[in-house]
């Protein structure tokens, strides 16, 4: 049997009365990496906040890494959860080096307090070699492009050995080559055998890459459809998603959207 990494049953979300996500039913096993899709507005960041346990269920069930919530302290799943997004960004400080950016991962704390291992130092070394950013070794964080922050962001991640990692709208502000170079180095991270299971949260059908198996497709606080991403991002699923003429084309087993 395979082993579980996220099973949300039936669960659904409210604010001040008004429903926001509504009986999302979604599973994640070990070995599938997803694609969450969705315009801005869909209910995506309140999917990873649900699964995070940053809110609570109105309604239903919510499971992750095998742990159902409500019997387990949270506080200690996430230590197991990375999650990259362009807010975090915002909160690092300007002026430390590039490597203890990634070495704060361990820690999980906006900038470095521990005395660092030799070992922690090396690994932080090969993230950032294996993320393509060995170069940025000594460099200030605000002197780093914003394609070389996120690669940056996705190394600190990956220092806590996460079971899962949710990469939240990584490639948003990147231009098409620093977006290619950085979607390059996620596929490196998924082709390891000690990967851990990889969510992309995206709005841009072609960040989708072919490692992604699987695609959940949400709009307006529902989900229109999930299954194989080789099924799913078609033209006639596509454009009955967006609710406008939309189509397709496939080059190197990414799909890529154009409006006729």
């Amino acid at each position: 049997m395979r082993e579980s990494v996220i099973d949300l049953q039936d669960v659904s979300w409210e604010r001040d009365g008004k429903p926001i996500v509504r009986h999302v039913d979604w599973q994640v096993q070990k070995g599938e990496h997803w694609a969450v899709m969705g315009l801005n507005g869909s209910g995506k960041t309140t999917i990873l906040n649900l699964i995070n346990g940053y809110i609570w269920p109105t309604s239903g069930t919510v499971s992750v890494l095998g742990s159902p919530f409500g019997t387990i302290d949270l506080r200690e799943l996430r230590k197991s959860i990375g999650w990259v997004s362009s807010s975090l960004q915002e909160r690092l400080y300007p002026t430390s080096r590039a490597e203890h950016i990634v070495l704060s991962g361990k820690y999980a704390t906006i900038g470095l307090y521990d005395e660092v291992e030799e070992a922690d130092l090396q690994r932080a070394h090969e993230l950032m070699d294996q993320l393509g950013c060995a170069h940025l070794v000594g460099r200030t964080y605000q002197t780093c492009s914003q394609g070389e922050k996120q690669k940056l962001l996705i190394a600190r991640a990956l220092m806590a050995s996460p079971k899962l990692l949710i990469l939240d709208e990584a490639c948003n502000g990147l231009d098409f080559l620093a977006r290619e170079s950085l979607l390059a180095g996620i596929t490196d991270i998924a082709s390891r055998p000690d990967a851990p299971t990889l969510l992309l949260v995206t709005h841009h059908i072609e960040e989708i890459l072919p490692i992604f198996s699987h695609t959940l497709m949400v709009r307006r606080g529902d989900v229109f459809a999930q299954g194989r991403s080789s099924e799913l991002l078609q033209t006639a699923t596509l454009s009955a998603f967006f609710e406008t003429p939309v189509h397709i084309e496939r080059q190197r087993d990414r799909a890529w959207l154009s409006v006729p």
